[in-house]
C-alpha cells in the first residue's frame, strides 16, 4: 500500500531554515504528482506547493520565493526547502500523493518561534 513518511520538522527562529523530506513506497513515485501541504491550529489544511511529474511546480502566494519543492524519483522522496520561515509557517506539514485518491503521511510540526 501508499505508504508516506515525513521528516525534517523541528523547531526554528523566525529567518531560518529547515528542509523536509517525505520517503514514498507502494506507488509508481515518478509519474505521482506530489505536493506539500500544511494545518495551522484552528485553521483548514492548506496546500502550500505541488510538484508534477515532469517537474512543474506551483507555490502558494504565502510562500513563493521562500520555499522550494523538489523531487529525487531515483530516491522516491520529496522535499521542501524552507527558508526565511516566520512564525506564521507554523503548522503541521503533511505529504501528500495524487493517484486518483490522494494519500496523505502522518505530519511533521514546524514551529516557528519569533
Amino acid at each position: 500500500q501508499v505508504q508516506l513518511v515525513e521528516s525534517g520538522g523541528g523547531l526554528v527562529q523566525a529567518g531560518g531554515s529547515l528542509r523536509l523530506s517525505c520517503a514514498a513506497s507502494g506507488l509508481t513515485f515518478s509519474t505521482t504528482v506530489m505536493n506539500w501541504y500544511r494545518q495551522a491550529p484552528g485553521k483548514q489544511r492548506e496546500l502550500v506547493a505541488q510538484t508534477s511529474s515532469g517537474g512543474t511546480t506551483y507555490y502558494a502566494n504565502s510562500v513563493k520565493g521562500r520555499f522550494t519543492i523538489s523531487r529525487d524519483n531515483a530516491k522516491n522522496t520529496l522535499y521542501l526547502q524552507m527558508n526565511s520561515l516566520k512564525p506564521e509557517d507554523t503548522a503541521m506539514y503533511y505529504c501528500a500523493a495524487n493517484r486518483g485518491a490522494i494519500y496523505w503521511g502522518q505530519g511533521t510540526q514546524v514551529t516557528v518561534s519569533s
